[in-house]
């Protein structure tokens, strides 16, 4: 064990974060934060599920007239099913499902996504990204060595959805965010997807070709679209008690939905930036923010979460089997790959970004967040 190593006394963040900070018994900043927001912004009290019910009435009058009365994201994997199956079949809702395929879906995300789609009768739209112009920025991305290289895929699917409800006259997007299964996640592990100015500017430098098809969403157009156009994203997870393994319990008695593994390991592409990308450059295991928050919302033990991060992030012939097809579908040579994974890591602050912007204007974007996600 490295000198000055520490591990959290409650969770099992430890200092692979940057700045990560304890207190006297051994409680780090990052499950104190954690702590605070699980006690603010979920709402499974009574105020909360009386929040709920004028949220689902409001959705369904504003919708009356129309084929669908809210938008739902999905990837086949458990958060975004299990959304599907509660607007569906708890609340009686009518979804629209959009699915971003980026090319990376694997086979048993197609499966599970035809499954939910067929059981719960919920239209499909997909939208498949342009793969030419999409595989030369994830290129530009890898050869960034930045840590969050899921980035492109991210604020793809991000920019689409708000795009369709709005063309489409759909104000609520019911997001699968979960805040007692996600929020623990280190700002300094990943940067956050919606900067538009780095993911152009990592491609000017690295990339072969213009985003002229790619969608992109600038911070005015996110003032647009919510303060402008209404659109509003609910996190629906906040209001309904999210426990991982019911959740999987119900999607495979009543969906047929099976099992893939890790969080976000349906897809291929961040299953290998998630098992190899990160812990090989950065030293990242993105199981611990993930199992750590499963501790401090109750759905685990500590020395559960424990064992489970002793073994490796997936199976070695899994990861080799993951390499290959990347790098195969990239275009890369096996030499490019590893000149790439050798490369020293960077910092998004190393590219042109937005961060100081989104930082002198928080005041706004929390306001613009805050109304987005209000049920009215």
């Amino acid at each position: 064990m490295a000198d000055g190593y520490r591990i959290c006394t409650r969770c099992i963040m430890d200092t692979t974060v940057p700045g990560i900070r304890f207190d006297e018994a051994g409680m780090c900043n990052l499950c104190q934060k954690f702590i605070e927001r699980m006690s603010l912004e979920l709402r499974y009290d009574a105020s909360g599920q009386a929040s709920l019910q004028s949220l689902v009435e409001k959705i369904k009058q504003r919708g009356e007239g129309h084929n669908y009365n809210c938008l739902i994201g999905i990837s086949g994997g458990i958060d975004s099913s299990y959304v599907a199956y509660l607007v569906k079949k708890k609340f009686g809702l009518r979804p629209l499902a959009v699915h971003i395929d980026n090319r990376w879906d694997s086979e048993i995300a197609v499966a599970n996504m035809e499954q939910v789609i067929k059981r719960l009768d919920i239209d499909l739209y997909t939208y498949v990204l342009d793969w030419e112009e999409f595989k030369d920025l994830q290129v530009s991305f890898l050869k960034s060595s930045i840590s969050n290289i899921d980035i492109p895929s991210d604020h793809a699917i991000w920019a689409i959805l708000t795009r369709i409800a709005v063309d489409r006259g759909i104000r609520y997007f019911i997001s699968g965010y979960s805040i007692a299964t996600e929020a623990l996640m280190p700002k300094s592990w990943l940067y956050d997807f919606k900067d538009a100015r780095l993911i152009n500017g990592i491609q000017r430098q690295f990339g072969h070709c213009k985003l002229k098809n790619y969608p992109q969403l600038r911070p005015l157009d996110l003032v647009y679209y919510l303060l402008v156009k209404g659109f509003k994203n609910i996190r629906i997870l906040s209001y309904v008690p999210y426990v991982k393994q019911e959740a999987k319990r119900v999607l495979i008695e009543e969906l047929g939905w099976r099992d893939y593994g890790s969080k976000h390991y349906e897809n291929i592409f961040t299953r290998f930036f998630s098992a190899y990308y990160l812990p090989r450059k950065f030293g990242y295991d993105l199981r611990r923010p993930f199992l750590s928050a499963l501790i401090l919302s109750g759905q685990m033990t500590r020395d559960e979460a424990l064992r489970e991060i002793q073994s490796p992030p997936a199976p070695a012939d899994q990861l080799e089997e993951d390499i290959e097809f990347v790098i195969k579908k990239l275009n890369l040579s096996r030499e490019e790959f590893e000149q790439i994974m050798r490369a020293s890591p960077k910092l998004f602050s190393d590219y042109p970004n937005s961060y100081a912007c989104w930082q002198r204007f928080n005041w706004l974007a929390q306001a613009v967040r805050k109304r987005s996600s209000r049920v009215g």
